[in-house]
């Protein structure tokens, strides 16, 4: 059986391992195709591609992005996207810079907590690219202000919370249209998170294709109604281990996989939308 897995973090984004790991580890762990999914960010898709090429290991470009419907966030993976397609490029563009005003403004906040940190100590974690909030909590751990990750979105960094600040405020039907507009197959994440089914059927009509049904934290009950809502909608089924690698409570590459089967029909709805 070739296992796969279509939702990875790199350290383009807030996972820990970077595009070549991804891909050497892939191949120790005995997948056949992972996809490069960070958020807001494409620049370590072609690095990993190149040392697929060397593995045997087949990268499918993608990207996660965020969405707000309501005030609900909602992540939106685009798979197959074309790197070069300029509107996505310059999407991204604006979305980094409001990442760092994001984590400015979420500095701030600490500050005001009496916490002492500056964007310099974010940015040994994060680069200059992909700056989120895990790479807050990083800080924060290393300072001994928390423990550990939980502890740190549950006083400080998660929705709602005193340092907490939302994104930047993206329709979902935008990001929708701009994945489409870039070739690719625009999928909803995690679908179990954040109170975001009821939204579905709107998400449907604005054109997304298909549905994260095999997710780690997913009950089979889960599993179940993902996929009868994908027969219903005529979507189709993917899933992912969302690894961050040693980052957070996700699992690492090869702990959670579906099968090569899942990235065939994807394949299938992907050439359907290009002809």
């Amino acid at each position: 059986m070739k296992k796969i897995d279509l939702h990875i973090h790199t350290t383009f984004s807030d996972g820990t391992l970077s595009p070549e790991e991804v891909v050497r580890l892939a191949k120790e762990k005995g997948l056949s195709a992972v996809s490069i999914t960070d958020h807001d960010e494409i620049g370590g898709i072609e690095l990993a591609e190149k040392v697929g090429k060397e593995y045997g290991i087949e990268v499918i470009p993608g990207v996660e992005l965020s969405a707000k419907r309501e005030d609900k966030s909602i992540h939106i993976l685009g798979y197959f996207i074309d790197l070069h397609n300029q509107k996505l490029i310059d999407f991204l563009r604006y979305m980094q810079g409001a990442r760092l005003k994001r984590a400015r403004k979420i500095i701030l906040k600490l500050n005001e907590h009496n916490i002492d940190i500056e964007m310099k100590d974010v940015l040994k974690y994060s680069g200059h690219t992909g700056i989120g909030r895990p790479h807050i909590a990083e800080v924060l751990i290393e300072k001994g202000v928390v423990n550990n990750f939980q502890e740190a979105f549950y006083k400080y960094l998660g929705d709602g919370k005193s340092c907490y600040v939302s994104k930047a405020d993206i329709s979902t039907k935008s990001v929708i249209e701009l994945i489409k507009n870039a070739s690719g197959i625009a999928v909803l994440a995690h679908p179990s998170s954040g109170g975001v089914n009821k939204f579905i059927p709107e998400l449907v009509s604005e054109g997304i294709e298909g549905i994260e049904t095999w997710y780690p934290s997913h009950s089979e009950n889960d599993i179940k109604k993902y996929l009868n809502l994908v027969d219903k909608y005529n979507l189709v089924p993917t899933g992912g281990s969302d690894c961050h690698g040693d980052r957070g409570r996700h699992p690492k590459i090869g702990e959670f996989w579906v099968e090569y089967e899942v990235l065939e029909k994807l394949k299938i709805k992907s050439q359907k939308l290009r002809r």
